[in-house]
């Protein structure tokens, strides 16, 4: 299989590192040739604090990957997340020279190239620039400007911000481990591409992704991305609680709360008791799982009141703002038991499980659709998407040197790939026309 067929995610969490190669079939679906996981060692709260074992990690969830789908890995996309990340609304206009002419593609990039230059704290580097409503020449609540006419077209952004460091890292790690760096992505966005429908995101959700160092949020309302945060908490310190609670190695407490778990301490007997083998001669542990998930529940409540702060910041109470669709949880930490149930009660809002399988093809390995893979899947969906948008990929231009992000005006992507489509179709029209005048 050539190199441009096919694409790959790779998200660096806190615990595990997953490579996902994929490819859309011909329904629009998408197909996974293979996957790679690995145990990640050298990320904390979703920030690399280690660079050597980050890239042993990522080396080794790549060669599962290619060996389970015999496919070489070049360029990925990368999610970031961490408590680094903060987001910020802004408005911007551009008056334009010829309000004769339609507004048109060059006219929204040179809106969007401006948010870019936005001066950032020191260290500080802008990340993703989202437009959520277009204005022309006042005309307000605007979508899609593309093709009216106008002399002044405004837009209200949501911009994400992360730390130039932690960025640089990524890019270090991915390096450093063979790769080339195709994009760099928000993981919340990331998992709502994988997870949400566009009915949710018209009527309004919330997306609440709980991963093993982090809680992410994204929050849309009318299809738009409206508020994006990450908790600098997740699955590990629930871990940690029942280590320390418990008096237990940290292998035993991860599989007890997977085990026997729950957020919600009333549904376990006094009686029921779970034994633990002790450490080297020393006898066994016996815990009762009243007491267990008492510990859990105490954790995870800590964590929802801190997603729901940040709900409420985005002011979901206004009429305009009410989050019609409710809460969607998914990563790794949202299959712990009755979690659902704790938000419902907590939040008051209704609550599903999101799983990645509405994007994926019906043949897909069970294991893939589970929420653990929520954010590889959407990363997945990034890598393809990007792909029709920069055939400079399909290429196989590995020499991209700087970070691209999207619509970076440092990344010249863009422009590359309007000169390799047009040479692409050039070639293929000349072949074309060989083709044609050798024909008999």
């Amino acid at each position: 299989m050539e190199k441009g067929n096919y694409s790959v995610g790779l998200d660096i969490g806190t615990t595990k590192i997953v490579a996902i190669i994929g490819k859309e079939n011909e329904y629009g679906k998408i197909e996974v040739l293979g996957i790679g996981r690995s145990k990640s060692l050298g990320v904390h709260r979703g920030v690399v604090n280690n660079i050597t074992q980050t890239i042993k990690s990522i080396q080794q969830a790549v060669e599962q990957a290619e060996a389970d789908s015999g496919l070489k890995i070049g360029s990925v996309v990368v999610g970031i997340a961490g408590q680094h990340i903060r987001s910020l609304q802004h408005s911007d206009y551009i008056t334009r020279a010829n309000s004769e002419e339609v507004i048109n593609e060059e006219d929204l990039d040179k809106l969007c190239n401006q948010v870019y230059k936005l001066v950032m704290l020191p260290g500080e580097e802008i990340i993703h620039v989202l437009p959520q409503e277009y204005k022309v020449d006042g005309q307000a609540e605007i979508k899609q400007p593309i093709g009216m006419y106008g002399g002044r077209l405004e837009a209200n952004f949501h911009v994400v911000v992360g730390q130039v460091s932690s960025i640089k890292n990524i890019g270090r790690c991915i390096k450093s481990a063979g790769l080339d760096l195709g994009n760099i992505t928000l993981e919340p966005l990331a998992s709502s591409d994988a997870v949400l429908s566009q009915e949710e995101k018209e009527a309004g959700v919330a997306l609440i992704d709980i991963g093993g160092g982090t809680t992410d949020l994204a929050i849309f309302k009318d299809g738009i991305i409206r508020h994006t945060a990450v908790i600098p908490f997740g699955g590990n310190v629930i871990t940690e609680d029942i280590k320390e609670g418990c008096s237990i190695i940290e292998k035993q407490a991860e599989l007890l709360k997977i085990k026997f778990g729950s957020a919600w301490p009333g549904e376990n007997k006094d009686n029921e008791i779970v034994s633990i083998p002790g450490l080297r001669g020393r006898e066994p542990k016996e815990i009762t799982l009243k007491n267990l998930s008492k510990i859990i529940h105490a954790r995870v409540v800590e964590i929802v009141e801190q997603v729901y702060v940040e709900i409420k910041n985005y002011g979901h109470e206004e009429q305009k703002k009410k989050l019609i669709a409710g809460i969607v949880l998914t990563g790794g930490g949202s299959q712990l038991k009755h979690l659902k149930q704790l938000v419902e009660y907590i939040t008051g809002m209704d609550t599903r499980i999101g799983y990645p399988n509405e994007h994926l093809a019906g043949d897909s390995d069970q294991e893939i659709a589970s929420p653990l893979y929520a954010t590889a899947v959407g990363l997945l969906m990034n890598a393809i998407e990007n792909k029709v948008k920069h055939p400079a990929y399909l290429e196989g231009n590995g020499d991209v040197e700087e970070l691209v992000f999207e619509g970076h005006p440092e990344s010249r992507t863009a422009e590359k790939s309007k000169v390799e489509r047009k040479s692409v179709f050039d070639v293929w029209s000349e072949k074309l026309k060989d083709f044609l005048d050798n024909a008999e």
